[in-house]
């Protein structure tokens, strides 16, 4: 799929390959839109791919000059566990709560959604209520502009071939302002999109919108603003006469687009719905705060925070050697370089326990831990795997003992094809690592990134109470 495959060090060792390279070149910070794409022949043009994953600091969010900055590594996860975040932008973390599942939410980066430029990014709309801007860095230096104009067309970016994007700017959201995101989607996890809405207001004194700001998102080639509504907002309060008749102007703006997941008639009267209900929680004096207080996050003890950067670039090139210690023995594998991690550990690692089940990470069924944090293995490089520390299902015991969530599939018949199991007990085991005892609905959020054919998660749910309860007794003693 690609010819080169260099890990740096550096933001400036990255700039001097995108200039090298030009549009021969991507980034790869997440990655898990790109090696899908790639392996589908959506990218003919690119040979060479610059791994950023390991350089430290790029995974900060921080508020800096009154502005909040997120690097190009931060991950949906970082946004949802970010305090910073939640009080001060609480469109984005509910928007990074909705995409993909754990797995998914600790590779992919809130930058990698901008650029790949969906409509259908949960992401790109509370930024675009929210008026963020981008810092985009080149060789040459930084250039700053509105996100609201980085984007051209469907899925098309102002971004230079030798520029990645190095910083995303908000300005926080004040005391006197409300905003939350709502979407709408085919199923409960791992769902794109039929529409998405973002919507902020500042209130004044006698609680009247001074200000409004609506995003939509799914509903046209890019994410758009809807004036006439906006406007019409501006002196009025939130009765739902107001809250009506705002959600008609917001629908009778756009000429939403057809597709497998909605016609355009029914995104429209979507729109009008999601506008108005999102209004209506802004009016009330209820907590809009809808992520759970104690997510799963399936991230290990340095919550996805990079902690080791690479000492030196690695340049890897078809036939070089990769380097990794896997389930606790150090391997030397020579061959797999241009695949997904996915066939290099059954087919070149020689560890099939890991199954592949879809290979665009829909069904988790290839769940392995990457540095200790769990990631779809079909949606990372081959190449990431070099000086990495990998765990797949033959890891999990310890000697002839089965960990605790093996031993409770057992227990509680939870295997019926046993297809998806090996994806449901890694899972099952970074949860019972991070959460003591979860209930049942950090259970269903836990493994909401894994999917049973079989429709078997009455028992596998069991088996995780199970688990857990063996866990807290072995404490106890």
């Amino acid at each position: 799929m690609w010819e080169a495959y260099h890990s740096v060090s550096t933001i400036d060792e990255a700039l001097a390959l995108l200039k090298e390279n030009g549009r021969a070149a991507r980034i790869v910070a997440g990655g898990t839109d790109l090696i899908i794409e790639m392996e589908r022949g959506q990218h003919p043009q690119l040979k060479t791919l610059i791994d950023i994953t390991r350089v430290p600091n790029l995974d900060q969010i921080a508020l800096k000059d009154d502005w909040i900055v997120l690097g190009p590594l931060v991950t949906h996860n970082h946004v949802v566990a970010s305090k910073l975040i939640r009080e001060r932008a609480l469109p984005l973390a509910q928007a990074s709560w909705e995409v993909g599942a754990p797995q998914i939410r600790n590779r992919a980066t809130v930058a990698g959604n901008l650029i790949t430029a969906s409509p259908a990014n949960d992401t790109i709309t509370p930024l675009i209520a929210l008026e963020a801007e981008v810092s985009l860095a080149s060789a040459a230096g930084e250039r700053k502009i509105q996100l609201a104009d980085f984007y051209s067309g469907f899925r098309q970016t102002v971004l230079r071939p030798d520029e990645l994007l190095r910083e995303i700017r908000i300005p926080p959201m004040g005391a006197d302002q409300r905003g939350l995101f709502l979407k709408l989607g085919l199923r409960r996890a791992q769902a794109i999109s039929v529409v998405d809405a973002a919507v902020i207001v500042r209130l004044d004194s006698a609680y009247r919108v001074s200000d409004a700001r609506i995003a939509l998102g799914s509903v046209a080639a890019t994410i758009v603003r809807v004036p006439a509504a906006e406007a019409y907002l501006a002196g009025k309060t939130l009765t739902e006469e107001t809250v009506a008749e705002a959600g008609r102007l917001a629908s009778a703006s756009v000429r939403p687009i057809d597709d497998v997941r909605g016609s355009a008639e029914y995104r429209a009267e979507m729109v009008k719905t999601l506008v108005a209900r999102a209004l209506r929680q802004l009016a009330a004096s209820e907590p809009l705060d809808s992520i759970p207080a104690a997510p799963p996050m399936l991230w290990g003890a340095d919550e996805g925070i990079v902690k080791r950067g690479l000492p030196a670039a690695i340049a890897h090139s078809p036939d070089s050697p990769i380097m990794s210690r896997v389930n606790g023995v150090d391997l030397v594998v020579t061959t797999g370089q241009q695949k997904s991690l996915l066939p290099w550990l059954r087919d070149d690692a020689k560890l099939p326990g890991t199954k592949e089940g879809c290979a665009e990470g829909e069904c988790g069924a290839c769940t392995v831990f990457l540095d200790d944090v769990a990631v779809m293995a079909c949606m990372v490089h081959a190449p990431r795997a070099h000086g990495a520390e990998i765990v797949t299902v033959e890891g999990l015991q310890s000697g002839e003992t089965l960990h605790p969530i093996q031993q409770a599939f057992i227990d509680q018949a939870a295997v019926q094809c046993g297809y998806c199991t090996p994806g449901f007990l890694m899972s099952g085991a970074k949860l019972l690592e991070e959460i003591d005892a979860p209930d049942t609905e950090q259970i269903n959020y836990g493994i909401s990134g894994n999917l049973c054919r079989c429709t078997g998660y009455y028992k596998i749910v069991d088996a995780f109470r199970q688990a857990a309860r063996v866990k807290a007794e072995g404490k106890q003693g």
